[in-house]
């Protein structure tokens, strides 16, 4: 039985389908933005709270935690309420959260920061569940790779900017002289814009995916666990992700050792921009390329190559320690759309469990950069970049092997 879902461009007008990408492109651009902010409050919150590098990590762990514990209870709500509605609420969510950030701030609590961190990552979680599924089925099934890698891209477009203005407003130029309220009016900032843009989709009609939503023909005893290149990918997510935030976590505390950059924070700030530039660069190579090569080849040799990339900068110091730990950025780009897209290929209406099966896996997010903290509070920073290098390994096996698409018991005894 042929379980690939149809075309729906066949079945929606091209220019709506064209305004609704746009759309929900927008919302790919802020939960971008307001991730990677992370890595400008790891050295700030660590020089506030004179934290070591353990402890500092807990503010990734608090954040991509809320993937493993939100991801089921958000795609319930996808199931119930539908995509814009779910996409409409995440962002108010994550609006809450960034408002929390005032009063942590005055209260000069790392508790307080790390709700405030967690609240807001709950609504990132809605929106990827929502979000991701959507805009990788919003058009031909043969170019979903293509077009989330494209969407992905503006996604890097805010992972490019905010390490720089975060850098600018958030960080001292002198080490040791962190002032908790610098945080307090980017947030505000922040939160006013994720409400008027909760309002603006609000407003907008998205067209409906009904070939992709809970509860319309799906086969019996099929389920998500059934499904192996599903799996394989949650696992393949959560080690990219992990790996990812391990290596952006450590960017600017990297760049400030006297064998590697010998920079001062702020100004180690303005190159972790190059290295989230370095994906949206790739995101958009990354979308014409998956129009004319298969995604898991493509997926594959990008994870060789980024695994290399951080071996050299292991192996080394100065200019190429640098210039290689940044160049991974390139080809991480078309690593969490691709992984994801080749994840829910031919789920059919378990694509919204399956997604947030791939959104909990995130929570490699929270657990890889605290053991690598652990290393670099061990064996140094420099050496602990080896975990990331190893987690890269894995992609290459599912890019290659693990993302074929095996049919289900359900759908062979139907077929």
């Amino acid at each position: 039985m042929n379980t690939a879902l149809p075309n729906t461009t066949t079945e929606t007008a091209p220019r709506k389908t064209g305004l609704a990408l746009t759309v929900v492109t927008t919302v790919f651009f802020m939960w971008g933005f307001v991730t990677v902010l992370n890595d400008i409050l790891v050295p700030h919150l660590k020089a506030l709270f004179e934290l070591n590098y353990t402890q500092t990590m807990l503010i990734q762990f608090t954040f991509f935690s809320a993937y493993f514990l939100m991801s089921i209870p958000s795609s319930r709500i996808l199931a119930r309420v539908g995509y814009q509605k779910s996409i409409v609420l995440g962002l108010t969510v994550m609006g809450m959260g960034a408002l929390l950030f005032y009063p942590a701030a005055a209260a000069k609590s790392y508790a307080l920061f790390l709700g405030a961190l967690w609240v807001l990552a709950s609504g990132i979680t809605l929106l990827q569940v929502a979000a991701n599924p959507y805009v990788s089925q919003l058009g031909d099934p043969a170019k979903a790779s293509s077009r989330l890698n494209l969407a992905q891209a503006f996604n890097s477009l805010g992972t490019t900017i905010a390490p720089y203005l975060g850098g600018l407003l958030i960080l001292s130029e002198t080490a040791g002289r962190a002032d908790a309220r610098a945080v307090q009016l980017p947030y505000i900032g922040i939160a006013v814009t994720l409400f008027l843009l909760a309002f603006g989709v609000s407003r907008f009609h998205l067209p409906s995916l009904p070939d992709i939503e809970e509860g319309h023909g799906v086969l019996a005893g099929d389920s998500i666990w059934q499904h192996r290149h599903l799996v394989l990918g949650a696992i393949g997510i959560f080690l990219y992700v992990g790996a990812e935030v391990s290596i952006g976590s450590f960017l600017v505390n990297y760049f400030t050792q006297p064998n590697i950059g010998g920079l001062t924070e702020r100004a180690a700030a303005g190159y972790v921009s190059f290295y989230w530039g370095g994906a949206m660069v790739g995101r958009f190579i990354g979308s014409a390329v998956l129009r004319r090569l298969p995604p898991g080849r493509v997926l594959g040799g990008a994870a060789v190559i980024a695994s290399v990339l951080v071996w050299i900068s292991v192996a080394t110091t100065g200019g190429v320690a640098m210039g290689s730990i940044i160049a991974v950025g390139l080809f991480n780009s078309v690593m969490f759309p691709t992984i994801f897209t080749l994840g829910i290929e031919q789920l059919g209406p378990l694509t919204g469990k399956g997604s947030g099966l791939l959104i909990m896996a995130i929570v490699g997010g929270a657990i890889l950069p605290v053991l690598q903290g652990v290393l670099a509070d061990s064996i140094g920073i420099h050496t602990a970049f080896a975990m990331p290098a190893v987690c890269y390994l894995y992609i290459v096996y599912y890019g290659f092997v693990g993302s074929r698409v095996i049919a289900s018991s359900a759908s062979r005894a139907r077929g």
